[in-house]
């Protein structure tokens, strides 16, 4: 067990547990699993709740607002605008059960996909909607998801109906891959009830295979991840299961379901948890459960809301990270033989500081101060800190969080959706992180929370965090109850924006409006499964790959990966920030097949280039 640096500082600074918290860390032993007796007619509910930690005093602004709903200042730097109603997002709205919020299901919200579905080199945007009991039953209409076409000049177009993706379930994910490496996006959607593999028809269309692909499993999935886990060539895809839960028969609440003091809707604690899967990518449109095989089955049963694959150790392979609502998290080291080493608790990444299981909602993943290494940070639940983890090598996570300044000022917010990205092009990777609380009684209660939250976003000053302030007017002041985020390029500017997904209400677009004279690059990556005969090579659209820039006297790096933002797909495009450089010094990409290619640097930047392995080249797109 890893020595618990801030436990006693913990204490001191939020002051010690008092009996006004129902939801101290019960059934604290890390592999027992969350499983009781069954009552009849109803599902199991023990100790209720994701919060692992403990009440902390409330914390307000000056006008004795929760600070997660206020805070605000005057003036400041502007860095994200809200367009999402210029843009005609805002035509959409997410629904999920019922507005109280009794059950599990009805508060977990849903995630968003960015994706260029027509290959016209602009992102696209694909939004994941909920459902209610009324709708599964058929006395309701089913809210649709909605896929949204990149005009080119600002806006988007609703073409779900024509494309055929509104999936009519209770969403909760999407994540995007080109799964049969024909060239052409697909969308795995992830529900309560049976998934959808979304395959692409290359005509604006797509079809459900699913079934067919042997994916769509049950009962109720989360945040999956695509990554060629065995080095075929061919995308494998995970999919973590959060709460074995029935419809028919919810959790019944009973009086010890609380927080603070307070009753609300019971769970995950205390209900069945859902395993895990990992389905191996056959080469002909379908796929075979692997995941006991594997190693990655979770036995346990832990509460499963989101998933990476990426290289931690730095050995060429795809691991595999898994967070945890309420219950440990796992990391799994690729042992390169078709299995996996669960590292979770000798990482160090399967509990925060202080040696506590945390509940996981989203994870972001960066190289934060260009030493080569994958750093870590998760969100959690209010009346607890995000941890970030730093990357000591050899896949092994010291949680940083308390030593970098970063994480009292977290712990009034429920986080969700995080990612690591440049958005001010300096060359170093900042932080951003939105936030909503799972209880609406949070707003007629003194805790210094807040039902509909503001998003946090942390600026890396040469690899230290510091938090940015939440302008009047600007995008980091708006308060909404948001879930999935997924950040891009989406108007092609060499900025980095961001689109949110908020329960029960229209998205979020937070378009980049920073000015300062900085430069870029960003990268459309192709791999090839037939450059060689002795070994396959990487997928089509290169997920997995690795790809290393020196520019402006440093080294930076970029994953290209699938997933790990809660329930959430990002631009798969490597983006550098260059900040005064206007060259290149040298390109280095880790294809996932296992070839080190150096590419001879583009004569300019502020642009997007094609790569195609193997070819050593980088060409310029045009759009």
């Amino acid at each position: 067990m890893r020595e618990l640096h801030h436990s006693s500082l913990t204490l001191l600074f939020f002051g010690l547990l008092g009996p006004a918290c129902a939801l101290t860390a019960q059934n604290t032993n890390p592999l027992e699993k969350q499983a009781q007796r069954p009552v009849e007619g109803s599902q199991p509910v023990s100790a209720s709740g994701v919060n692992t930690g403990g009440a902390h005093p409330p914390v307000l602004d000056a006008q004795h607002r929760p600070i997660t709903a206020g805070g605000f200042v005057k003036s400041g730097p502007t860095v994200f605008q809200d367009v999402a109603t210029q843009a005609g997002l805002a035509s959409w709205s997410h629904h999920m059960g019922s507005p109280t919020k009794p059950y599990i299901l009805d508060s977990i919200g849903s995630g968003v996909a960015l994706l260029d579905y027509d290959n016209d080199g602009w992102l696209d945007i694909y939004l994941v909607n909920g459902s209610t009991a009324e709708a599964v039953a058929g006395r309701a209409p089913s809210p649709h998801a909605a896929l949204f076409h990149n005009n080119h000049d600002g806006t988007f177009t609703n073409v779900t109906a024509k494309a055929g993706v509104s999936n009519d379930r209770w969403g909760f994910g999407a994540v995007v891959a080109d799964y049969d490496n024909d060239g052409w996006p697909d969308i795995f959607v992830s529900n309560f009830g049976k998934n959808r593999l979304y395959h692409n028809n290359h005509d604006g269309t797509f079809t459900d295979v699913a079934e067919k692909a042997g994916v769509a499993l049950g009962n109720w999935s989360t945040g999956a991840t695509w990554g060629d886990y065995d080095g075929d060539g061919k995308l494998d895809l995970f999919v973590p299961g959060y709460v074995h839960y029935d419809l028919a028969n919810p959790p019944v609440s009973f009086n010890f379901c609380q927080f603070r003091g307070v009753k609300v809707m019971c769970g995950p604690r205390g209900l069945p948890g859902e395993p895990d899967h990992l389905f191996h990518n056959n080469g002909d449109g379908t796929f075979t459960d692997v995941s006991e095989h594997a190693g990655v089955g979770d036995k346990n049963n832990f509460f499963g809301l989101t998933s990476l694959f990426i290289d931690v150790n730095g050995d060429g392979k795809p691991d595999l990270l898994v967070g945890d609502d309420s219950t440990p998290n796992y990391l799994y080291i690729n042992k390169g033989d078709g299995t996996f080493e669960d590292a979770s608790f000798s990482s160090g990444y399967a509990l925060n500081e202080s040696g506590r299981e945390t509940a996981t909602m989203g994870i972001a993943a960066g190289d934060m101060t260009h030493n080569g290494r994958i750093d870590l940070y998760n969100t959690t639940f209010s009346d607890d800190y995000n941890p970030l983890y730093r990357n000591d090598g050899d896949g092994n996570f010291t949680d940083i969080a308390f030593d970098a300044g970063i994480a009292e000022p977290t712990v009034p917010f429920l986080g969700w959706g995080t990612a690591f990205f440049d958005y001010d092009n300096d060359g170093w990777l900042d932080l951003l992180m939105v936030n909503g609380h799972v209880y609406p009684q949070a707003d007629q209660q003194n805790w210094g929370t807040s039902w509909a939250e503001r998003p946090l976003l942390f600026h890396s000053e040469a690899g230290k965090l510091a938090l940015m302030p939440a302008v009047e007017g600007t995008a980091l002041a708006e308060v909404a109850p948001s879930r999935g985020m997924a950040y891009g390029d989406l108007f092609n500017d060499g900025h980095i924006d961001a689109v949110v997904n908020n329960m029960d209400s229209p998205p979020s677009l937070f378009r980049n409006v920073v000015k300062n004279g900085n430069h870029w690059i960003a990268f459309k990556l192709v791999g090839s499964s037939s450059l060689d005969t002795e070994k396959a090579g990487s997928p089509r659209d290169a997920i997995g790959a690795t790809m290393y820039v020196t520019a402006n006297g440093f080294r930076q790096r970029a994953d290209l990966i699938a997933g790990g933002s809660f329930a959430s797909s990002s631009d798969p495009r490597p983006h550098f920030g260059l900040g005064p450089a206007t060259k290149l010094e040298k390109i280095e990409i880790h294809w996932p097949s296992g070839r080190i290619e150096q590419v001879a640097p583009p004569a300019s930047v502020d642009g997007f280039f094609v790569i195609v392995e193997g070819k050593g080249a980088a060409v310029l797109q045009r759009m």
